[in-house]
This record gives C-alpha cells, structure tokens and sequence, in this order.
C-alpha cells in the first residue's frame, strides 16, 4: 500500500511539474482602449495581438504560450497606476505600454516595485527613461529629439515671421512644445504666442481668434489628434492660412476625419514608416489580409513584444532584471527595424522624418 501511495504521489508531482511547465506566459498591453485617444489604444492592442500569435505559431518562449491581459488607461495617470497594479496581480512579466506619457511615468513605478519590464511603442517624454529605473525602456524616440527637428524646420522656414506655440498641458503634449520651444529660441527666434490649451474642449475659437490677431504664420501643437483637429478647422472657419506643425500623435486616419481640407499640409514628426520595411512585408500582410491597416504605433507595439521575447530566450528567463541586462547588450531585428537600447532604455539610434498631409491621406516628405 506504502508502495503504491509513494508511486501515486510520485505520479502527482511529475503531473503538476509538467503542467506548471506547460503553464501560459503573461504578458500585457495597456494604453486607452476607451476615450478620445482609443484610437492609439486599438492601434497597441492589434500589434500585441498579432504578435503574440505569431509568437505562439512559432513555439511560444520558453516551451511556453503567451497570454494576452489588456488594460485600459484611458490616458489617465491615476487610472494607469491603477491598472498597473491590476497587471501586476495578474502575474504579467512584460508589459508593451503605456501611449500616454503622462500614463507610462507613473505607472512605470508600479512596474519597477513588482519586477516587470516595460517597453513603451509610443510614450516620448524624457521623463519616462531619466527616472534610473532599470526595467524602463522605449522603441520610440523622445520629444527632446522631436524638437530639435520641430525647432529647425520653424527656423529655416518661418524666420522673421510670427509663430505660435501650444500645448495640451499633458506630459506629451507639454514637453513636445516645450522642447520646440527651446530648439526655436536657440536659433535665434522668440515664438510671437506660448498658450495652454484645454483637451477634451470642443470650442477652440477664442484661442484661434488671437491667432489671427497676432497674424501667426504657423502654429506648433503639442498635443493629440483630437484637439488639433478641432484647432485646424476652427482656424479654417475663421479664414486662417496658418500652417500646422505637430509630432508622431497626429499621424492617424482620425485626424483627417476631424478636419477634413482644413488638415491639408499640416505636417508631422514621427519615425520612418515602418510599414514600408521589408521586414514587416509579411505581418503587414497579414494585418491587410483581417482587414487592418497597421498605421501609427501597431507595428511598435508588435515590435516591443518582438524585443522582449528575444531577449527572454537569450537570459533564458523571464525575470526582469535579467532580460532588462540582455537588453542592454545586444540589437534586436524587429518589424521596424533594427533596435538597440542605450544605458537609460532609449533606442541608439532614433530616427525621426517629416509627414505632410494631403488630399485626405499623410505620406512621408521625401
């Protein structure tokens, strides 16, 4: 009876180790799946869900699946901290997110506490990589290099003319602005108007009508499509010439819907297309063929689990200061490229290009 009690128990446990073994991988996205910004949110969570796919079609890591957890920000800092703690209890390794920086900041301490690693396809605030936490990183540049590039664009094409700068008060929208600002005023030029604006408003025309009294010749936003979009068409109904200039948050299909002709040449900052790589041909292929068109930040959300994985084969562990190590010592070829990761958790070699809307659709300045 002893005998076959032990070989019982002997069987129970070899059962349970194999299917702890067995046992899925969780990993998160988080960003605003609900809100003015869902747009993003959909964008983040279509790349995470295709690539979790392919991950699983291919073996998985680790001999293990992944499983998918989404949260949802709504881009709100309280609410990201909040599901922070919800995707830590629900025992995720990695999370791609957040898109809002001003979610990503402090939902990043959250993560650092639990032992998750983080990779943000979108947030740009400095803020997000300088706070010394080691399992922060991003695929996407940062607004300090967005604007340079804004800053110089306004000097060799607006100097001696009257410039506007606004911004949405958030952590994106400001620094972007911020950054511009700084970039324009080291060249040379003082901005003719520095205005907050409130997001979530749907009467702008007070702010364009002193535009159009300072006779701005251009106007920098710092801020997401929405309100620009509004901004634009108000600026049109009051007979505005002024072109926009804006970063990587107006580079979506909504924008157009906003503003319809009032959008046209308003241009952008953000990274090459990486639809255009030949890396991505067959995701970008498989996106087309389900009926999506993996704009914006799809294919940096799929390249942030893309990273991760690699790199978890690599420490040969999902623990994430080991990964966050690995990480920092190699490149990873991704759907959009090439990524290495610098001392902070900064891409080595951001790019950034310009995009100029036109006739309802937004292409790269060649």
């Amino acid at each position: 009876m002893k005998f076959k009690l032990s070989l019982l128990a002997a069987i129970a446990a070899t059962a349970l180790s194999a299917t702890a073994a067995q046992a899925d991988i969780a990993v998160a996205t988080a960003g605003p799946i609900t809100g003015q910004y869902a747009t993003f949110g959909e964008q983040m969570k279509k790349g995470m869900e295709q690539a979790v796919a392919d991950i699983n079609a291919a073996g998985g890591v680790l001999g293990q699946k992944l499983k998918l957890e989404v949260g949802d920000d709504a881009c709100d800092p309280k609410q990201a901290v909040a599901v922070a703690n919800q995707l830590a209890k629900a025992g995720v390794k990695f999370v791609a997110g957040h898109f809002c920086s001003g979610s990503s900041i402090p939902a990043s301490q959250v993560y650092a506490e639990e032992g998750i690693l983080q990779i943000s396809p979108a947030s740009t605030n400095p803020k997000l990589t300088e706070q010394g936490l080691k399992n922060v990183f991003r695929v996407c540049g940062r607004d300090d290099q967005q604007g340079l590039i804004a800053g110089k664009y306004l000097l060799d094409n607006y100097k001696g003319k009257n410039v506007a700068i606004l911004h949405d008060k958030s952590a994106y929208g400001k620094g972007l602005a911020d950054e511009t600002q700084k970039a324009l005023n080291a060249g040379g030029q003082k901005e003719t108007i520095y205005e907050a604006y409130t997001a979530g408003e749907k009467d702008y025309s007070a702010l364009v009508s002193k535009l159009k009294q300072a006779n701005v010749d251009a106007v920098y936003i710092g801020g997401y499509h929405t309100e620009a979009g509004l901004i634009a068409r108000q600026m049109k109904d009051q007979g505005m010439k002024a072109i926009i200039v804006s970063g990587d948050a107006l580079v979506t299909n909504e924008y157009w819907a906003i503003t319809g002709d009032a959008g046209e040449n308003t241009m952008m900052t953000f990274g090459p297309d990486p639809r255009e790589k030949p890396d991505a041909k067959a995701v970008v292929e498989k996106f087309r063929k389900a009926g999506y068109e993996p704009e914006g930040y799809t294919l940096y959300t799929y390249a942030a689990l893309q990273i991760w994985a690699d790199a978890v084969k690599q420490a040969n562990s999902t623990d994430a200061a080991k990964v966050a190590d690995v990480l920092r010592k190699g490149s990873y070829n991704t759907v959009i490229g090439k990524i290495g990761f610098d001392a902070k958790g900064d891409v080595t070699s951001p790019a950034y290009v310009w995009y100029k809307w036109k006739n309802g659709q937004y292409a790269e300045v060649k």
